[in-house]
């Protein structure tokens, strides 16, 4: 396997059209779309999902981690029973690092910093989350981009996998994500402005570092020449 970022290619091959990001004899990482459920909810008119898609090209594949609906980018699926326990332990013990993208309404103060806020169910319909004294522990890390008058434009490592953690924490902090009609009264058209761009773990079969990224949602293109420049911190 070659090291490095993987799969930044002009044309991915296709998945249940999904792009196939990396193919691996264990594991495949393919990129969701925004507005596709990872995995079928309650109901008929729920089915439709990432693995309901892949399981219908191949039935074995397995949801190793996931995503929300309206979040865009990468995830990770096992080919089998045997690696979807092996890759589930990894994520298990914070094997994983994982790196965000997001375009936020209102700035954050300073360049970098950390949000730790325990983080609890709130309500049930639509499902909601937010600080609460008897919460789970939650960080997440955060790191400026770009500022303009419309939003600022972060880089988000989640160091735990809360449910709508990075959503709930953000908008705790007064800095709601852009077009997230959940946590805020947005109006912007669209999807909402996350994206999972970019997943580090050690292979559990060879030991080598497997670092993969995805291609940008239409949303995040612009001045992309500059995010080239950044150092990657923690996907190491």
């Amino acid at each position: 396997m070659a090291s490095g970022f993987e799969a930044l290619a002009v044309a991915l091959p296709q998945l249940a059209g999904c792009a196939l990001v990396l193919e691996h004899p264990q594991y495949l990482v393919v990129d969701k779309p925004s507005g596709l459920l990872s995995q079928p909810g309650l109901g008929s008119h729920q089915r439709d999902s990432l693995i309901t898609r892949l399981q219908d090209c191949c039935p074995e594949l397995r949801l190793v981690h996931r995503l929300d609906r309206e979040t865009s980018g990468l995830v990770l699926v096992a080919k089998n029973q045997s690696s979807l326990r092996s890759l589930s332990a990894l994520f298990a013990a914070r094997g994983v690092h994982k790196l965000y993208l997001a375009d936020v309404v209102r700035p954050l103060l300073g360049r970098r910093g950390s949000i730790r806020l325990p983080l609890a169910r709130l309500q049930r319909h639509p499902p909601l989350y937010g600080p609460h004294p008897e919460g789970k522990p939650c960080c997440t890390l955060w790191r400026k981009w770009t500022q303009s008058a419309d939003c600022t434009r972060l880089w988000l490592r989640p160091l735990t996998g809360r449910s709508h953690q990075l959503r709930a924490h953000l908008a705790a902090v007064g800095a709601p994500i852009c077009a997230d009609r959940i946590y805020t009264a947005s109006d912007l058209q669209g999807p909402m402005h996350l994206h999972a761009y970019a997943l580090s773990f050690q292979d559990p079969y060879d030991h080598r570092r497997v670092r993969v990224r995805s291609a940008l949602p239409s949303w995040a293109q612009a001045d992309w020449s500059q995010a080239e420049k950044l150092r990657f911190a923690g996907m190491g």
